[in-house]
Formats: C-alpha cells, structure tokens, sequence
C-alpha cells in the first residue's frame, strides 16, 4: 500500500476533515497516554487505522461513508486502559476491547450503526461474528495492517504515523 506523496497530502486532508470532532475531545487525547504495540500510542495507533482505511476505500473505489468509517476507526480502540497490565474486569483484551470500546465510545458520541459496527466487530477473526458493513471491514483490515507494522516496527510505516500525529494533533 504504497502512495504517493500528492496522494499522502490528499489523504491526511481528508483525514483532518473528517477527524478533527472526534480529536479534539478530552478521552481520545488521552488515549495518548496508552502504548499499543511496540512505541506507538494507542491515539497514534487508531489515526494510523483510519488513514489506512481512508486509502483502502480510494484503492478499491468503495465509496465509503468517510465521516463514519473514520469515526469508527480512531474509535476502534477507545478502551481507554493500559493493556499490557492484568485487569480482572476486562477479561482477555483481545475478545474483549472491542465491547469495552464500544461502551465508552457510546457514552460519549452519538454513533449510528456503522460506527458501531466498526469498533464491536474490528477484532474479527478473533471474535468470531463478521463485520456487516464495507466500512467494518476495511476497519478490520487496516487494523491488522497498523497492528503487524507496529509490532514489527516498519521504518516507513512509523515516520507516517508521526507525520500523521503532528499534522493532526498539534496543528489543529
């Protein structure tokens, strides 16, 4: 998944557009302060995912609902816990995220039903109910994209998500 760089600058646009509502909101900056795999944060983590989503549904001309299926994805993972320590009340993280995410994130937006499709399904194979809509899969396949990069540490890939955090997050 290789883009230019016109079509980098096209895409982190789109992004702002779509992002900015959801980023400039207390909890999901705090999502900052939890790691991901390897280094990356977990607001760093879910911005790399719905940039990746946005590029899938332009490479493939789904004509994705954008403002939904960006929502979806910086929200995919709003669990807003450190993970990587034990938590009894959440279980096995990797079945579970996905309905903690969901909780939080309808707590505090208004999501419709793609939106919630995304974060609760976002973990399919592992929990084993598909995503039903376009945007849930491309969620679902970004993520694991993000997720493998991230543990493995791509040179590219982490220069784009620092890029995609500065233009996001500190120039709004």
């Amino acid at each position: 998944m290789i883009e230019n760089n016109e079509e980098q600058t096209e895409l982190v646009e789109l992004l702002r557009v779509y992002a900015r509502a959801t980023l400039n909101t207390e909890k999901v900056q705090s999502m900052r302060g939890y790691l991901q795999h390897g280094d990356t944060t977990t607001l760093d983590h879910a911005i790399a995912v719905a940039y990746y989503s946005l590029m899938l549904d332009r490479k493939w001309n789904l004509n994705c609902d954008k403002s939904s299926l960006v929502r979806g994805a910086l929200l995919h993972d709003y669990f807003l816990y450190d993970w990587h320590q034990p938590h009894k009340e959440y279980g096995l993280h990797g079945f579970t995220h996905p309905f903690t995410a969901l909780r939080n994130a309808v707590q505090d937006f208004n999501l419709n039903a793609v939106e919630r499709n995304i974060i609760a399904r976002h973990m399919f194979p592992l929990v084993p109910i598909p995503p039903r809509y376009r945007e849930s899969m491309i969620v679902c396949l970004a993520d694991k994209f993000c997720s493998l990069n991230e543990t493995f540490s791509s040179q590219r890939y982490c220069a784009l998500v620092k890029l995609l955090s500065t233009a996001l997050i500190f120039h709004q």
